[in-house]
């Protein structure tokens, strides 16, 4: 896939974040990357609690290190995990994703067990995110 070739940092970040998860009970570790829209790239990694609920995806750890680092606009997301499936993002991640990006911005997933990446829109994955904002 040319694109993927574009966003080559992005993705590698990704795979090395998913070496820092905390996941003691689910054993399931993911790594997330988030492009800013001036080139930077920020990491993240699952945190889990044993009390589930306080458990936090890896990318939401990747876009709130970006955000509290200033940066508040995206180009892409990158997701892995040492699974045999494909580690789509949850409702949640997409959910806070869609609050810095538009419907097209792309998410690139990659399937471990074929090491093959695969790329979505957000507004694939999430065709209707909240908002605050009134319809017109």
């Amino acid at each position: 896939m040319a694109i993927v070739k574009q966003y080559k940092g992005l993705l590698e970040a990704a795979l090395a974040a998913a070496e820092t998860a905390h996941a003691p009970y689910s054993n399931f570790h993911v790594g997330a990357s988030v492009l800013s829209s001036e080139g930077e790239i920020f990491s993240g990694a699952n945190v889990e609690s044993a009390s589930y609920s306080l458990t936090l995806c890896a990318e939401r750890v990747a876009i709130f290190k970006a955000v509290t680092s200033g940066h508040k606009k995206f180009t892409a997301l990158a997701v892995t995990a040492d699974d045999k499936k494909i580690p789509f993002p949850c409702g949640a991640c997409l959910q806070v994703y869609s609050e810095f990006v538009n419907l097209n911005a792309p998410i690139f997933v990659r399937e471990a067990s074929k090491k093959k990446w695969h790329q979505f829109t957000l507004g694939q994955l999430l065709t209707k995110p909240f908002s605050f904002k009134k319809n017109k």
